[in-house]
C-alpha cells in the first residue's frame, strides 16, 4: 500500500462499501495497530465518519456496521478480526452511480426519525440487516432488532414506523 514490498501476512484486506482495501499492520501511525478497532480503522484511516462511536463499550448501538451481511459493534471488533470480510457502512448504502438515498434512508427523512443524528447510522445498519434478512417484519421483529440501539433525543416510535414503511409490507 505504500510503495514497498510488504510480507502478505503483515497485510490486512478488507472489502468496506464495495472498495477493497489492503491495510498495512504495525505500530507506525499509518498503519493498523493490532490494538485498533473496527470503528477507529473505519473513521480515521478510511475516512468514513458516518459510523459513530458514543458509548465505546457496546452498549448504544451508535457503531453498527454489517459484515458479511451480519450487524457487528465496530467499537467491539478488532480490525484484524476483519481481515478477508466484506463490511457496509452508512456511507455505502446510496447508489454509488446515482448518490440517491437507500429507500431505508429517505424513510428516516420523510417520518422525522432522528433528530440530532448520531445514532441514526447504527440504527439504519440494523435496520437493513432486518430487511434483508427479513423484508416484510412484524412491528416485534423490528423492535426487537433494534433493541441494541439507543437514542436520548426521540421516540422510538418514529424510527419504527420508518423501517416499516421501508419494508415490503408497505410497497
Amino acid at each position: 500500500m505504500h510503495g514497498q514490498a510488504i510480507e502478505k501476512n503483515n497485510m490486512l484486506h478488507l472489502t468496506v462499501n464495495g472498495k477493497r482495501y489492503a491495510l498495512e499492520q504495525g505500530s507506525r501511525s499509518d498503519q493498523v495497530a493490532p490494538e485498533h478497532t473496527l470503528a477507529y480503522t473505519l473513521r480515521e484511516t478510511l475516512g468514513l465518519t458516518g459510523t459513530k462511536v458514543s458509548c465505546d463499550e457496546g452498549a448504544c448501538g451508535a457503531c453498527t456496521v454489517i459484515m458479511d451481511g451480519k450487524t457487528i459493534l465496530s467499537c467491539m471488533t478488532l480490525t484484524i478480526e476483519c481481515d478477508g470480510n466484506s463490511i457496509t457502512t452508512i456511507e455505502g448504502l446510496s447508489d454509488p452511480t446515482t448518490k440517491k438515498l437507500d429507500p431505508l434512508q429517505q424513510a428516516f427523512i420523510d417520518h422525522t426519525a432522528f433528530q440530532c443524528g448520531f445514532c441514526t447510522p447504527g440504527m439504519i445498519m440494523s435496520a437493513k440487516a432486518l430487511l434483508r434478512e427479513n423484508p416484510a417484519p412484524t412491528e416485534e421483529e423490528v423492535k426487537e432488532a433494534l433493541a441494541g440501539n439507543f437514542c436520548r433525543c426521540i421516540s422510538h416510535y418514529h424510527v419504527v414506523k420508518a423501517v416499516m414503511a421501508a419494508s415490503v409490507k408497505s410497497r
